[in-house]
């Protein structure tokens, strides 16, 4: 009885530095087009970042690196699988063909190539903790309250950041609705969910403004439902002690808008007044009502809280954006020109600020992570704590709060070097243009920690 032919093997002819070679079928994906792409600082030199293809966020490698040669006009990816998703960068992708038929072109073996650029997987690195575990690592001490601060016509506000769920930049979608109240701004969706978009300066009785020169919305839940208050800008977070929030003298509470506000806030030794809104008083009943219908509605006649999710702070670094779980950050203050220098303290530490009296050290995260500072931007530290270590990074913007469900981050790929391992998650944003790489705030500080003490062993 005469064997059964083997079906012959098919081959991917590619151009790759200024070469031909030729890739197995088998492995391949699929190939497409070159995609934005999310640079990760220290990763290694083949690694030209994270790309989001149809919902899995896939490391990008260069093969003109990856087989030590000058790389050209990298226009396409191929997209292959090794027991994890990898993506190749290559200046184009010709034809399929029979090995036999491409015996003159050089084959490659993406398997050894991409075993030779990552680590070996046994040791690649697992998430240590799940989402849940990273919301309850930061400490929040007892006699302070955490608000998000914005500005509105020139005033500044805050609504306590328990009540806040995130906070977006405007899209350019939100769909207006003509002849409503002026307190109606109009809809947009998030995630798939309709949200209410509300002007807050109406809510307050202030002067109309052009809602398009309003730049961020902040959700809050009122009532149990998602409300977006539509402000001018997000200050950041502030956690002040009680002692330096008063109560509004009842004088001052007799009218609508000024029912809305709960306490006065003296931030900066009482130089600035910061006027703390009541979120459940936001609204007026009828409107309340409306929301929670329409809440009632859409689930089914069951208003639930999300549960399967988590808030993060994203914060930028020239073009890349990054998140910390919210829970480990204490508060997001300016960077202060008046920093303490530390004598021979290596050059990405900016000093120790003074904040509240406590002596905390600022690392320039810009510095740290290969990256140049934007100039001309007023730029931002965030105040990380993980137990008794409590230190300060500065950013470019740390202005968005967002909500992510736990099955939309992914675990980051482990690529073989220490300054990676502070990624513990990756997330996409807008509709998968953009990546956040999550950083674990544990080894954000002890990351920083190590660095202080090696640079200042050096430089003494």
């Amino acid at each position: 009885m005469a064997g059964t032919a083997e079906a012959p093997e098919n081959v991917l002819l590619l151009r790759v530095g200024g070469q031909r070679r030729s890739l197995p079928a088998a492995i391949i994906r699929e190939v497409t087009r070159l995609p934005r792409l999310t640079r990760v600082p220290h990763g290694p030199s083949a690694l030209l970042g994270l790309a989001n293809i149809r919902g899995k966020v896939v490391p990008v490698l260069s093969l003109a690196e990856m087989i030590e040669r000058p790389r050209g006009s990298e226009q396409r990816l191929i997209v292959v699988e090794d027991g994890d998703l990898f993506a190749l960068a290559v200046d184009r992708a010709d034809q399929l063909t029979q090995a036999e038929d491409a015996a003159d072109v050089t084959p490659l073996d993406a398997a050894a190539l991409i075993a030779a650029s990552t680590p070996p997987r046994d040791a690649r690195r697992a998430p240590r903790m799940e989402v849940e575990d990273q919301q309850g690592t930061g400490v929040t001490p007892a006699d302070t309250v955490a608000l998000v601060v914005f500005r509105l016509a020139g005033q500044e506000f805050a609504l306590p950041l328990d009540t806040i769920d995130e906070v977006l930049r405007v899209p350019p979608e939100v769909a207006r609705m003509p002849h409503a109240e002026k307190v109606v701004v109009g809809s947009t969706a998030v995630r798939g969910e309709l949200l209410p978009v509300l002007s807050l300066g109406a809510l307050l009785a202030m002067p109309a403004v052009d809602p398009e020169a309003r730049s961020r919305i902040v959700v809050a839940r009122i009532g149990g439902s998602r409300v977006g208050l539509l402000v001018d800008a997000v200050r950041g977070i502030e956690r002040v002690p009680e002692t330096a929030i008063d109560p509004v003298p009842q004088v001052l509470t007799r009218g609508n808008a000024e029912a809305r506000i709960q306490a006065i806030c003296r931030l900066d030794d009482g130089r600035r007044l910061v006027s703390v809104l009541a979120a459940e008083h936001l609204l007026r009943p009828d409107i309340t009502a409306r929301l929670t219908q329409g809440s009632m509605e859409c689930d089914g006649g069951e208003a639930a809280m999300d549960t399967t999710s988590a808030q993060f702070l994203l914060f930028r670094i020239g073009e890349g954006v990054f998140g910390v779980p919210i829970d480990a950050v204490e508060e997001v203050v300016a960077l202060s020109g008046k920093l303490a220098r530390l004598p021979k303290a290596p050059s990405f530490v900016k000093g120790v600020m003074n904040l509240r009296g406590a002596a905390v050290p600022v690392i320039d995260q810009a510095e740290r992570f290969g990256e140049v500072a934007r100039p001309g931007l007023r730029r931002r530290v965030i105040i990380v704590r993980i137990g008794d270590v409590r230190a300060g990074f500065a950013v470019d913007a740390a202005s968005e709060i967002v909500r992510i469900a736990s099955d939309a981050l992914q675990p980051a790929p482990e690529l073989g070097t220490e300054g990676t391992r502070i990624f513990e998650w990756v997330a996409a944003l807008s509709q998968g243009e953009e990546i956040a790489l999550i950083v674990s705030p544990r080894e954000l500080l002890d990351g920083a920690e190590q660095d202080l003490l090696r640079g200042m062993a050096g430089a003494s």
